[in-house]
């Protein structure tokens, strides 16, 4: 009988890693920072020392971290709807400032005075969260137009969810963007239940990365929990509009883990399906499963750890000592000067 043939060092398959261990690291440490900040806010907002609204990103931190990966910081434009605390410091923001703007002090990004919903950062490219449900679709489209018309090269990245995908604007938006062919990413967030309505009870069609097909708009849907497919996918679509192409929409399929608001008891849902979602598609969990496989120790991630521990704690008492804004302040940036 023929000997079976001996697999040769060439034969062997040679898969290579979606990342390097020190890129999975960074992955790591950024989502972890996203997960604690978020879990101390709510901790603050309960205690209330943040008022208004609040919106947590907890779950959804795949999707602004792999996003950030194409991210030119500082020529680039990102912006956002009003659950934005993540999304900022994906961008580099420094936690100090975004922690002190939650709270309404002086020492905050936008001088205590955004607050959770309107956060604003111009160094980092952030151009805010906003209020206005689909708002920021018609404001992120000019900022594309505005880099286009400059020609400087940058890519305008336009995030929304599931709900505002049904706003009118949104597709007053797509229509210029793509006869224009400006350079904007419409990345949607789709964590299926918008305000409180789950996505097959509020929309006609819920593949939502095909709302440009009638303007000639290519999309395609990512999984959310996954930050290497997050990466890879705006990678590619951020080639695309640099290259002068034109918009692209990407539905990232993700999931929060906390109501809509930090006022929302999530009745729609139950809670063994959220308990499902973060046993089998955590996506901190999944980076772990990475590095592991990577052969990264136990020891480092508890290093990183313990590094943003003390981060968030940092910005927690930065942000408790920095003085409330002085009423002057009212009746300041009101008003650009030409």
């Amino acid at each position: 009988m023929a000997k079976a043939a001996q697999k040769t060092p060439d034969s062997i398959p040679n898969t290579p890693p979606p990342a390097s261990k020190e890129d999975l690291l960074r992955f790591y440490r950024e989502m972890v920072l996203i997960r604690r900040f978020e879990e101390r806010a709510g901790q603050l907002y309960g205690m209330g020392l943040i008022g208004g609204f609040c919106h947590l990103y907890i779950g959804q931190e795949a999707v602004a971290v792999g996003v950030q990966e194409s991210v030119k910081q500082g020529h680039d434009k990102i912006i956002t709807g009003y659950r934005d605390h993540g999304h900022m410091l994906a961008a580099g923001m420094d936690p100090k400032e975004v922690m002190a703007e939650l709270t309404g002090r002086i020492g905050g990004s936008s001088k205590g005075k955004g607050g959770s919903m309107h956060m604003f950062d111009v160094p980092t490219g952030f151009y805010g969260g906003h209020g206005i449900v689909g708002a920021q679709v018609a404001l992120g489209t000019g900022l594309a137009f505005a880099g286009k018309y400059r020609g400087d090269d940058s890519v305008a990245f336009i995030y929304f969810g599931d709900g505002a995908a049904n706003q009118g604007q949104v597709y007053e938006s797509f229509n210029m963007a793509q006869l224009w062919k400006l350079p904007a990413i419409y990345i949607i967030e789709n964590n299926q239940y918008a305000m409180g309505t789950s996505i097959e009870r509020s929309s006609a069609t819920t593949q939502l990365s095909q709302r440009g097909a009638s303007f000639g708009i290519p999309g395609e849907q990512v999984d959310g929990m996954d930050v290497i497919a997050v990466r890879d996918a705006v990678k590619k679509a951020v080639e695309r509009a640099r290259n002068g192409e034109g918009p692209y929409i990407l539905e990232v399929k993700t999931y929060r883990y906390r109501g809509h608001s930090m006022s929302d008891p999530a009745k729609y849902r139950t809670k063994e399906e959220v308990d499902e979602v973060k046993k089998t598609r955590d996506p901190i969990d999944h980076i772990k499963t990475l590095l592991q496989a990577a052969n990264a120790t136990e020891e480092e991630l508890k290093a990183i750890d313990a590094e943003i521990k003390a981060i968030v704690a940092e910005s927690v008492q930065f942000a408790q000592e920095s003085p409330e804004p002085d009423p002057s302040e009212l009746y300041t940036d009101v008003y650009v000067e030409a």
